[in-house]
């Protein structure tokens, strides 16, 4: 069992940044890959981000790449999510999820195992 509790959300004006961050419970973080999800009013949960368990591959949205940076500290249990360049469509709230099993794929919500409570991002224009 893993539980995941996400933090950093607010308020910040278009063009501001923020920094997500989220920390697992247990001893095996390591083994789990994790990914960054949003959901904003009235829409679907939507792919963010992703980071396999050594940090070595990663992956983002389109529509955040070269805005938002996924990265991962093992030592210290956490994942974190750098937001740059912030717009009034990124208004959402942002969950982190864990992904134990091996394959399936990490752009799919359905193929984590694991989330966490969701931290409300607003960017005002």
């Amino acid at each position: 069992q893993v539980q995941l509790v996400e933090s950093g959300g607010g308020l910040v004006q278009a063009g501001g940044s923020l920094s997500l961050s989220c920390i697992a419970s247990g001893r095996t973080f390591s083994t789990y890959g994790m990914g960054w999800f949003r959901q904003a009013p009235g829409k679907e949960r939507e792919f963010v981000a992703a980071i396999n368990r050594s940090g070595a591959n990663i992956y983002h949205a389109d529509s955040v790449k070269g805005r938002f940076t996924i990265s991962r500290d093992n030592a210290k249990n956490t994942v974190y999510l750098q937001m740059n360049s912030l717009k009034p469509e990124d208004t959402a709230v942002y969950y982190c999820a864990a992904k134990g099993k091996l394959g399936g794929s990490y752009y799919r919500s359905e193929d984590y195992d694991y989330w966490g409570q969701g931290t409300q991002v607003t960017v005002s224009s």
